[in-house]
């Protein structure tokens, strides 16, 4: 019999709330969670002061075959800028200061990346 706790799904949500936790112990403040648009998607939206992060989570239960950060291929960064983007726009905030940082669950570490995918 399959838990229900355990599905791709419910792993995905505990793993954005640990990233939540793990950044506002950090000093950020989570503002959206699971922003989607046609395209794309952004898992935590967040300020860090006045610059709004857009950050990706990602989780893997070890490091063989390259863990969390492997799993970030040239397509995900694509449809993150993308959303990242469409984001501004949507909310009006294209002047904005912002990066795009992720934070990379493998097992018990977590690590995070400030900074770690161009926008450009």
């Amino acid at each position: 019999m399959r838990d229900d706790n355990d599905t791709t799904t419910a792993r995905g949500k505990r793993a954005e709330d640990q990233a939540a936790r793990f950044l506002e112990r950090r000093g950020l403040t989570v503002w959206r969670r699971n922003y989607r648009c046609p395209g794309g998607e952004i898992d935590l939206v967040c300020h860090d002061g006045k610059t709004l992060v857009f950050v990706e989570v990602r989780q893997r239960r070890d490091r063989r075959f390259g863990g969390a950060a492997a799993s970030i291929t040239t397509t995900k960064r694509e449809r993150i800028v993308r959303a990242a983007h469409h984001f501004l726009v949507a909310e009006r905030k294209t002047g904005s200061d912002c990066r795009i940082d992720c934070v990379l669950i493998d097992g018990d570490e977590t690590t995070w990346l400030q900074d770690a995918i161009s926008a450009d």
